[in-house]
């Protein structure tokens, strides 16, 4: 279960992110002399809410109280989140959606066979941590050192997250790494939001914020997105640039698990 002081805290720097971010001229307030911080101040965020300017303060300092569903509405209108920053708002405010499951089940050996199926497309499946719990032979290719040798599998798992940060040849596989890893950034905030508390994410969050100045740098932005598909641009294993469509497709009992198949146009 989510750690509910942490919880808090985690939706008040939420809430503040984003007010920080809305200029009184986009929600229809005069702008009135010189600011001392960005955006809304919490009195008119609350007067565009319908609240109290004293418990929306106390909501933002990660004081014990339990908002409603018509207040998160509220806050999320006035502050013009998106799908998935609405329901990243909702869950630390302690109103997760049903379909969360709490723990992740082993991956079963019919879904595990589902990339080798696939190959030579490479693909491979990831967990909410972005442990990558499948793979086939071309995504082995196409994303060097991401995956553990015979002489470092006892000391660290396969994890895309890790790779992207924290190994220098990301960088030159990922021909735009910073807007990619910047996503992929966003993604795990939203997964680490669903799990609050949980060790697993702590853990990563920390080993990427120690490794990545990246990471010290984006994490406290609280960009969140969903897990999806599109195109990017890879250094293919011969050495030219590939402009490859993905996929990702959400395992139906574990929807925090997604295989991912790639296609290259070259």
């Amino acid at each position: 279960m989510p750690k509910e002081p942490e919880r808090r805290r985690e939706l008040g720097a939420f809430l503040r992110s984003r007010r920080e971010r809305i200029s009184p001229e986009e929600v229809g307030l005069p702008q009135t002399g010189r600011r001392r911080t960005p955006g809304l101040r919490r009195e008119e965020l609350a007067l565009l809410a319908g609240i109290s300017v004293t418990w929306y303060t106390y909501l933002e300092q990660g004081r014990d109280i339990r908002a409603s569903d018509q207040v998160l509405d509220a806050l999320a209108s006035v502050l013009r989140l998106d799908r998935h920053e609405r329901g990243h708002l909702f869950r630390l405010a302690g109103h997760p959606p049903a379909a969360d499951a709490d723990e992740p089940t082993p991956l079963p050996a019919e879904v595990a066979a589902v990339p080798h199926l696939l190959q030579p497309h490479p693909a491979y499946i990831i967990s909410g941590t972005y442990d990558v719990l499948s793979r086939n032979r071309a995504a082995e290719e196409l994303f060097p050192c991401l995956f553990p040798t015979l002489t470092t599998a006892a000391h660290r798992s396969a994890n895309f997250a890790r790779w992207v940060f924290l190994e220098p040849v990301a960088r030159e596989v990922l021909v735009d790494w910073e807007p990619e890893a910047q996503g992929l950034l966003a993604r795990l905030r939203t997964l680490a939001g669903r799990h609050s508390g949980d060790p697993q994410y702590t853990r990563l969050v920390d080993e990427l914020k120690t490794g990545s100045p990246e990471v010290r740098a984006w994490w406290p932005r609280y960009d969140v997105q969903a897990r999806h598909g599109g195109r990017k641009r890879l250094r293919s294993p011969g050495g030219e640039v590939v402009d490859y469509a993905y996929t990702a497709f959400h395992l139906a009992e574990q929807p925090d698990q997604t295989l991912v198949i790639y296609s290259g146009q070259g």
